[in-house]
């Protein structure tokens, strides 16, 4: 059994808790909340996306967002999700920017309604995107969009999640997130997948992107932290989820009920309490 540290690295990410909102957020409302963000601690923030603005319109300001963030009193690394190459040269041209996140689905059917492209055709986008990645001296997350199972009806089961976790990091990209798209994961679907992911590939970063109902969300968090999952992705009041697969329920992960589950177990997030409370504070504003 792989020993595992206990130190929790934590992706916050208002991008996911803002882009399936209806009416347009104004630019300083986001980037006021975003800097509070910035201040609490994360491991990562997912700021925005450079993404075609007729899909996502809430994203069309990322980047002048991304100009009026104070990156500079932060240790928090930035991240940008993109869908194609077009929008890995954009998001790429920026200094302030560490990673590119590119959600690669294993359902032929949510690939085509999320990205437009066949699996196939993704695998493509991918091996350029990571090039560009390598040229402009940023970092690759992959995320395995439907990892824990798809409404589709689409060939599924957890060892084509690790199959492409292979394949995608035989490309040289090694950071990924374990995407539950759709709120399907529970807590044998989670251990399953990441007690033969990790120690399949100790030499990658492997996290959980976990989607859930107000119910469900602590035995998902104690699935995968005992299956050894050091990374996890997570939203302030467990806003978002993904604008593509609609159900009103299921959200993203709430930070704070992934803080409050970490803090019980006097497990390590270097999160500053007090100014996480700020920008609690500060989400009922942009989330009215």
């Amino acid at each position: 059994m792989a020993v595992h540290s206990d130190h929790v690295l934590i992706t916050e990410c208002p991008r996911d808790a803002m882009q399936g909102i209806h009416d347009f957020i104004p630019t300083e409302k986001k980037v006021n909340y975003i800097n509070s963000i910035l201040k609490c601690g994360f491991d990562t923030v997912d700021f925005g996306s450079f993404v075609s603005p007729k899909a996502i319109p809430q994203m069309r300001d990322t980047a002048e967002v991304l100009k009026g963030l104070d990156i500079a009193q932060t240790k928090s690394k930035l991240l940008a999700i993109i869908a194609n190459v077009r929008g890995a040269e954009e998001a790429s041209l920026f200094d302030e920017i560490t990673y590119l996140g590119f959600p690669f689905s294993i359902s032929e059917t949510f690939q085509q309604r999320n990205t437009n492209s066949s699996i196939a055709e993704s695998l493509k986008r991918v091996e350029e995107i990571q090039s560009i990645c390598v040229k402009k001296k940023k970092e690759l997350v992959v995320y395995i969009s439907m990892a824990f199972g798809n409404p589709y009806g689409d060939p599924w089961n957890a060892d084509v999640s690790i199959e492409w976790t292979k394949k995608l990091s035989q490309l040289g990209i090694t950071i990924f997130a374990m995407a539950d798209t759709i709120g399907v994961s529970n807590p044998e679907n989670i251990t399953y997948l990441f007690s033969h992911l990790l120690p399949e590939f100790p030499k990658l970063k492997i996290g959980a992107h976990l989607h859930t109902t107000p119910d469900k969300w602590e035995e998902k968090i104690n699935a995968a932290y005992h299956a050894g999952c050091r990374r996890f992705d997570s939203a302030i009041k467990g806003f978002g989820g993904c604008p593509m697969a609609a159900d009103k329920l299921t959200g993203n992960m709430p930070t704070e009920n992934l803080l409050g589950y970490l803090d019980k177990n006097k497990i390590n997030t270097g999160i500053d309490a007090k100014a996480f409370l700020n920008a609690m504070a500060f989400s009922s504003q942009v989330f009215i």
